[in-house]
């Protein structure tokens, strides 16, 4: 008797449905937009904050699939695209500048993350460092560069609390939260956002590939709500999966 191919509980996909190459927006309402760069995109599932499409770029099944906000839901996302085959993740997102000289609209290509959240320490201990994939960060930098967009390479601030990092001066905590906001720039941090700590982590642990690209979209609350054009990072991240299909069709 044929086995029927289990359902992932939270995702709804099972094996075949996703590409080995994955974009991982955290917005559900960004996955057209990126699935609008596949040939014969077609939408796959919606169930809670994972939307997904699946399509193709040269001839490989590529899918996009939202995260939603954190690293709690990203993790899941992680865990069940890699039981249906998924193996190169690049995570497509906007982050907060974290140096003075970025500007908005800059793109920030995340070679390594703070450990800042809770969810990482739930598979390694704090000490294991976050890293991005050499070969997709390296594909990532040269799509930037291919496409001139100004970028910056460096690493990120990935936290669970986007409050405390835009309104601090409210928080109990605000003396400690500077200090270690301070540290992290004094580090040469690049920028802040939410996940990509997370999916370096399982990836690693997986033996995956996993890279970052985002949007600079300001560095305060003002400017961060401000309405921005996530072109940018969409069509560097896509370049770079076609470059990564090419250098891998190749062996």
């Amino acid at each position: 008797m044929e086995k029927i191919e289990e359902i992932q509980y939270h995702i709804k996909v099972k094996r075949g449905d996703v590409g080995r190459y994955v974009l991982l927006p955290g917005d559900p309402g960004r996955c057209e937009s990126i699935a609008a760069y596949f040939d014969e995109a077609h939408f796959v599932s919606f169930n809670r904050e994972h939307k997904i499409y699946t399509g193709s770029l040269d001839g490989e099944m590529v899918s996009v699939v939202s995260t939603g906000m954190g690293c709690p839901s990203t993790a899941i996302a992680l865990e069940e695209l890699i039981k249906v085959g998924a193996d190169t993740f690049i995570r497509v997102g906007t982050s907060g500048a974290m140096q003075p000289e970025m500007q908005v609209g800059d793109i920030a290509i995340i070679s390594a993350a703070i450990r800042d959240e809770g969810t990482s320490r739930q598979y390694l201990p704090i000490e294991f460092p976050a890293v991005a994939d050499l070969e997709v960060t390296n594909a990532l930098i040269e799509s930037s560069k291919k496409l001139g967009y100004r970028n910056f390479v460096g690493v990120s601030h990935t936290k669970d609390s986007f409050y405390s990092e835009v309104e601090t001066d409210r928080m109990p905590m605000a003396d400690y939260l500077h200090s270690r906001w301070n540290a992290w720039v004094a580090g040469g941090s690049i920028c802040s956002e939410m996940e990509a700590s997370v999916i370096f982590i399982l990836s690693g642990i997986y033996r995956t590939r996993a890279g970052a690209v985002t949007l600079i979209i300001g560095s305060d609350i003002e400017t961060l709500k401000q309405k921005h054009d996530p072109d940018a990072m969409i069509r560097v991240a896509v370049d770079a999966i076609r470059a990564l299909i090419k250098k891998d069709k190749k062996g």
